[in-house]
């Protein structure tokens, strides 16, 4: 998931930032409601957290601008603790919830979660695929009800591939909503995630495509082929189904 923060006080920024990437979000963050703005029109974000009290342009403009273009983008404004105005001008310009400052870290990762899970169809948390299990909310994921150790970029990996089973993925693609601006990564770097996460999954036969030149595909999973393995794993430990010695 990619997140545009626009927040101009730089500790609570910075602060924000740190949080959400090692909950395996990339953030990028903006300063200004311009900045926020230009972004907001040639970027494309899966959430948007949006101070009010900007500078240069207010968070509120920032907000009529973006309904304005017809984006269903979901947000969540910032707002001080006493700007109850403030927060009813947000809702009724169409932010989609608020938090007034100060505020919990753990509460606004809450938020983000739910918003973000609702910004993609408000569908089921937990994402099923073969034996594979891919907890939205909690972000991790589970073979055959064993947790894997996956690191930040490799969620953020399995996410999108998963969001996209049976498609293929641009490596610009990954870098897309991995990656925050500036950040130098390159196509070796997406080999070496995808190199990570696919010896983590494939333990469970479930499998990442790569199509030479264009970018990674994670399989369909069979239901023939999870039977098939699991009447396989049975035979295995019972000698009476296998074929007597000469």
């Amino acid at each position: 998931m990619r997140i545009l923060l626009a927040e101009d006080d730089s500790v609570l920024a910075d602060g924000l930032t740190r949080s959400l990437r090692q909950s395996g979000y990339a953030i990028d963050c903006v300063k200004n409601g311009q900045e926020a703005d230009t972004a907001l029109s040639t970027q494309e974000f899966d959430l948007l957290i949006l101070d009010l009290g900007l500078p240069k342009m207010s968070g509120l403009e920032v907000l009529r601008r973006l309904r304005a273009r017809a984006s269903l983008l979901p947000v969540l404004i910032l707002t001080a603790a006493d700007s109850i105005e403030q927060r009813v001008n947000g809702l009724d310009l169409g932010a989609d919830d608020y938090m007034a400052k100060p505020f919990a870290l753990s509460e606004l990762e809450a938020r983000v979660r739910a918003l973000t899970r609702r910004g993609a169809g408000g569908g089921a948390t937990i994402i099923k695929h073969g034996p594979l299990s891919y907890d939205q909310v909690g972000r991790s994921a589970y073979i055959n009800d064993q947790m894997l150790d996956l690191s930040a970029r490799e969620l953020g990996l399995l996410e999108i591939l998963l969001g996209r089973t049976g498609r293929l993925v641009s490596k610009e693609q990954l870098v897309d909503h991995l990656c925050e601006w500036g950040e130098e990564v390159s196509n070796n770097a997406i080999e070496v995630y995808v190199h990570r996460l696919r010896k983590k999954i494939e333990v469970g036969g479930v499998r990442i495509a790569t199509v030479r030149g264009l970018g990674y595909c994670l399989e369909k999973f069979s239901e023939a082929r999870l039977h098939a393995e699991a009447a396989e794993a049975g035979n295995a430990g019972n000698p009476a189904n296998t074929p007597a010695s000469e």
